[in-house]
């Protein structure tokens, strides 16, 4: 059974054919530039890139190149879309409505499309994406799969905000958390790794790439986690400033002269590790720069850490306690620095961190001594199976 996954952006779309049965990609490949000058698909299979430089001016092109590349007579890897059994598409925000994957219909593109204003950077892009497959593809079923569905197990206490309790009742806005299904993921593999059932431990999952969030999973729930009514919010990110003052959104207004637009801007792409480094939001470049002397670069990887060491105490808390936690995605995998910042004060739980078994970047691996009453792993998360695996079971 082959089923095509597809995490469309803004610009960009992101594709895998995976063989469900085995649970290997068969193809990899990237539209990039999409509605832009010099836009392209780089396709990788078996290590091998096959890239094609087209003019794509939206997502429909982009869905069309994808079928070409896939269906090549020399880079290709099937030779129709009727092998193709589903297609999983990843969508950011499910709203409250969904809890779980679902099959697409009229109706899901509906209400997607009616809570498009919580994600306006992703929903749209991830509809037109949908639309798109299914003109290319009218007979195959589709799956949407959403970064929010783990996270509604939240209770009020933790997803309503302090705020007048109308603005929930009447627009929704609370906390929805987001890289659900890397959480999940990287829990499910603990579990799995350590030989336990995922009901008996409490786990802080760490996924921290760009974008970084923290979740608490009791009993195989997330009962709490870092990004809230957007993925703005929670720790420091790549070009994301977290938590702030609220205070400080209207002061830049009243005060400083920006206008809305430029204050959103400032917090989603010019803040974070980048604001306060002046280097890169590419934390390679700032442990590059930090290690040359930029204090202000040092300073950036101090305030990351101390935020999420922050963060790992006050789900602990909540949780009543701490088994395992998890390193995952871009950073937590391949960044041994940050993995020992991050566990350090937490020798009072018990937590021994094993110098020479941090070394280890991109596989599965504890991290802990054998004598650590908390354990700590590095689990490479796979968000592409996780969507595979819930198209299987839903069609």
């Amino acid at each position: 059974m082959k089923i095509l996954i597809i995490n469309c952006g803004s610009s960009s779309l992101k594709y895998r054919l995976m063989n469900i049965e085995t649970e290997e990609a068969i193809a990899d490949g990237l539209v990039e530039r999409i509605g832009l000058d010099a836009s392209r698909l780089v396709q990788k299979v078996n290590g091998e890139k096959y890239i094609v430089d087209a003019e794509i001016k939206d997502h429909n092109d982009a869905i069309n190149e994808v079928i070409k590349a896939l269906t090549d007579k020399t880079h290709g890897v099937i030779e129709d879309m009727t092998e193709i059994t589903a297609v999983g598409h990843r969508v950011v925000h499910g709203g409250e409505k969904y809890n779980e994957s679902v099959l697409i219909d009229e109706s899901v593109i509906d209400y997607l499309t009616e809570i498009s204003n919580l994600a306006p950077l992703h929903n749209p892009a991830n509809i037109i994406g949908i639309k798109s497959c299914q003109k290319h593809m009218p007979n195959v079923p589709m799956v949407a799969v959403f970064d929010t569905a783990f996270h509604q197990t939240l209770k009020p206490e933790s997803f309503i905000y302090a705020i007048d309790y109308n603005l929930y009742k009447n627009n929704k806005i609370r906390k929805y958390g987001f890289h659900g299904t890397s959480h999940k993921y990287v829990s499910n593999k603990l579990a799995e790794v350590l030989g336990k059932d995922l009901k008996d431990l409490k786990i802080v999952s760490c996924h921290l790439g760009n974008g970084a969030s923290l979740a608490a999973i009791k009993d195989g729930k997330s009962m709490d986690t870092t990004m809230g009514f957007t993925p703005l919010a929670g720790v420091p990110m790549g070009t994301r400033c977290g938590n702030i003052d609220p205070s400080i959104i209207p002061f830049l207004i009243t005060d400083c002269g920006y206008k809305m637009e430029e204050v959103s801007d400032i917090l989603n792409k010019k803040s974070g590790v980048l604001g306060i480094s002046g280097v890169s939001s590419d934390f390679r470049d700032i442990e590059e720069a930090a290690e040359n002397g930029n204090e202000r670069a040092k300073l950036a990887l101090d305030i990351f850490h101390y935020r999420i060491r922050a963060e790992i105490g006050a789900l602990i808390a909540n949780m009543g306690g701490v088994d395992a936690i998890i390193f995952t995605a871009g950073v937590g995998e391949n960044s041994p620095e940050t993995r020992e910042e991050c566990l350090k004060g937490f020798e009072f739980l018990g937590l021994e961190l094993d110098k020479e078994k941090n070394k280890v970047r991109g596989k599965i691996a504890e991290i802990t001594t054998e004598e650590s009453k908390v354990k700590a792993f590095v689990i490479p998360t796979n968000e592409e199976l996780m969507i595979a695996k819930d198209t299987k079971k839903l069609i």
